[in-house]
Parts: C-alpha cells; structure tokens; sequence
C-alpha cells in the first residue's frame, strides 16, 4: 500500500482543523463565516488601500463576489467601505474595530487547535513540522507560487 501523499494530509489536516475552528465558533453563537471570509480578514489586516477589484483578484474570484463577501462583513460590522482616497469611483474596504477583535479571537483558537495537535504529537515534532512546512512555502513562493487565498 502507498502511503498517503503529503499535499492530500495537508489539505485534510487544513480541513480537520478549520472544522475545529468553525464548530467552535457556532458553539460561541457566531455568524457562519466561510473560509473565504477569512482570507478576507487576512487581507483587509495587511493594509493599505483594496478594492473590490483586488479582493477578487486576490481571492481568485469575480468582482461580483467579492462585493458579495465585503457585503456580508460589512453587515456584520466587520468591514466598513470607505471613499478611495485616489479614484472618487471606487470604495476602499477596511475592517472595523470589531474585525479586528474578531481576528485576535480567530487566532486564539487556532493556537488552541495548534494545542491539540501538539498533544498528540507533542510540541517539538509539531515545531519541527511547523518549520518544515514553511521551508516549503518559502521555496515555493520564490517560484511564484500563489498567495494564501481559498481554493474553490
């Protein structure tokens, strides 16, 4: 038997522990936010003036539905659109006080699903593992390799 591919545990981990994050979230009483939400939190917090046009670019989705996406946050008072501070047709996306609490609580979760994993395994071979996954992401972003964004 073949042992399984390393991309194809990635993504089951990936999905195992965004699961994780979401079931705890729902048990907070939370909005349903998607994965491509949160990419979105992710690039709103880097900065700098986005589009709609470049949320899409970036998420690798159509303008339409990333208006969508900045729609629903915005309405959840994670996101507020503001006059672009250049071209008087376009809006800037930004996140809210709230966005920004909501990715602070985010992250707090995922270090407690980093916990459970390093439970299992234990926290050096999960620090190993930590390294030796983003030896790879380096190696491959040199290549070209696409930013962090969901695949549909």
């Amino acid at each position: 038997m073949n042992e399984p591919r390393i991309a194809f545990l990635l993504a089951m981990a990936h999905r195992a522990m965004t699961d994780r994050l979401h079931q705890w979230l729902a048990e907070e009483g939370r909005e349903a936010l998607r994965p491509a939400h949160g990419y979105t939190f992710r690039f709103l917090a880097e900065g700098g003036v986005v589009t709609s046009v470049e949320l899409g670019q970036r998420l690798g989705v159509s303008k339409q539905a990333a208006t969508k996406i900045a729609a629903e946050l915005e309405e959840w008072g994670y996101v507020v659109r503001r006059p672009h501070p250049t071209d008087g047709r376009a809006r800037a996306l930004g996140l809210t006080q709230r966005g920004l609490d909501y990715i602070s609580h985010v992250d707090g979760l995922w270090d407690e699903a980093e916990a459970e994993w390093a439970a299992l395994i234990g926290p050096e071979r999960l620090e190993e593992t930590r390294e030796a996954i983003a030896a790879y992401v380096e190696h491959a972003s040199a290549k070209g390799a696409p930013l962090l964004r969901p695949v549909w």
